[in-house]
C-alpha cells in the first residue's frame, strides 16, 4: 500500500495552491480592449499590465497610438517625445494617486511604455 508522508502531503498542498492561484490570477486579469479603453477611462488601470507586459505598443507610430487609445491626456509628463493617458485610481486601502500610462517615442515609434502616478 502506498503511504504518503506528512512532508509529501504538505508539498502537494503548496504545489496545488500555487497552480490554482496562478490560474485564478490569469483568469481574472483584464486584457487590453481598445473599445473599453476609450469608453471607460476609470478602468484603464486594469489593462495597463497587459499593455506593458506584452509590449503591445512597442514599435507603433504616434498615429497608430491615437487610433488605438484615443487622444492623450494633458499632463506635466507630456512632452515632444512622449504622450500620457490617465488611467483612473486603482482601489487601495490608502488614498491613491491617479495612475498614468506614459508612452515614450523615438523616431516617431514607441520605444518604452511605463506606468507612474500623477
Amino acid at each position: 500500500m502506498l503511504r504518503i508522508k506528512k512532508y509529501d502531503k504538505l508539498l502537494l498542498f503548496f504545489f496545488a495552491a500555487i497552480v490554482i492561484g496562478s490560474f485564478l490570477t490569469w483568469a481574472f486579469e483584464e486584457r487590453f480592449d481598445p473599445e473599453l479603453w476609450r469608453s471607460n477611462p476609470t478602468l484603464r488601470y486594469k489593462m495597463a499590465d497587459d499593455i506593458i507586459e506584452n509590449r503591445l505598443l512597442i514599435g507603433k507610430t504616434k498615429e497608430e497610438i491615437k487610433r488605438l487609445l484615443g487622444f492623450p491626456s494633458k499632463s506635466a509628463f507630456e512632452g515632444k517625445d512622449n504622450v500620457v493617458y490617465r488611467m483612473g485610481r486603482a482601489p487601495s486601502f490608502f488614498e491613491s494617486q491617479t495612475q498614468l500610462l506614459v508612452i515614450v517615442f523615438e523616431n516617431n515609434e514607441v520605444k518604452e511604455v511605463f506606468q507612474t502616478e500623477e
